[in-house]
C-alpha cells in the first residue's frame, strides 16, 4: 500500500549535493515526489511510494549523510497519487 513521506531535514545539508542524491536515490527505488532547500537551512522533501520503499529510501539518505544530518521531522500520511517522477524544486 502506497504512503505518503513529508520529512524535513535539518544540519548542513545545504550546498553538499543533497538534493541531487536524494533525487538519484528515489529514481532508483522508483519514489515519486520533490525535494527542495528552505530559506531556513533544512531541506523539505514530500515522497510517495510503498512504505517499505520508503523506509529504504530513507535510510539511504540518512546512511549517505549521516554526518551532515543533525535531525529530521517526519509525517507519514496517505498516498494521494497525484505525484509522478521526482524533481528538484527550486
Amino acid at each position: 500500500m502506497k504512503k505518503q513521506l513529508h520529512i524535513f531535514f535539518s544540519g548542513r545539508v545545504q550546498g553538499i549535493g543533497f538534493r541531487y542524491t536524494v533525487r538519484e536515490i528515489a529514481d532508483s527505488l522508483q519514489v515519486c515526489g520533490w525535494v527542495k532547500n528552505l530559506d531556513d537551512g533544512r531541506v523539505e522533501v514530500l515522497a510517495e511510494a510503498g512504505e517499505e520503499t520508503l523506509d529504504a529510501f530513507i535510510e539511504q539518505i540518512t546512511q549517505r549523510f549521516l554526518r551532515y544530518i543533525k535531525g529530521t521531522d517526519s509525517e507519514w500520511l496517505p498516498a494521494t497519487g497525484e505525484l509522478h517522477g521526482f524533481q528538484v524544486s527550486f
